[in-house]
């Protein structure tokens, strides 16, 4: 089962008809205005299809949850997990990488200064 960040929704509370557009919005986190726009030019070649599709996932699509991030960061954070889950899953590898690097340089800090504790760390060795 996807996780509810990892789900499409129709966002009601952005919304200017179903939410259908607000919630692709909030998905891919492209500006509301470019899928709206989209959306609206598609209605042309595809001889009204478009509008068709719209209002089937406007009644296929769940209602988003009213508090479903925190707060942006948090969105942005799984806005890109759903763009490029490969990149996001390199960045946290390179934070974490990075967290233990300075992990390692506070502790090689504390034990150079700490005669005691760099003869005890030698005894266990």
């Amino acid at each position: 089962m996807n996780s509810p960040r990892t789900t499409l929704y129709r966002d009601k509370h952005n919304a200017k008809l179903m939410g259908v557009c607000a919630g692709i919005a909030d998905y891919t986190g492209v500006n509301v205005f470019w899928i709206r726009m989209i959306a609206f030019l598609s209605m042309w070649p595809t001889g009204g299809a478009s509008l068709l599709v719209y209002f089937v996932a406007g009644f296929l699509l769940n209602k988003k949850p009213p508090y479903l991030y925190r707060d942006e960061s948090e969105q942005k954070y799984w806005q890109g997990i759903r763009q490029s889950p490969k990149r996001t899953a390199r960045e946290i590898r390179a934070n974490f990488r990075d967290i233990d690097r300075r992990l390692a340089a506070v502790e090689a800090h504390y034990v150079s200064s700490n005669p005691r504790l760099t003869a005890e760390i030698e005894r266990l060795r």
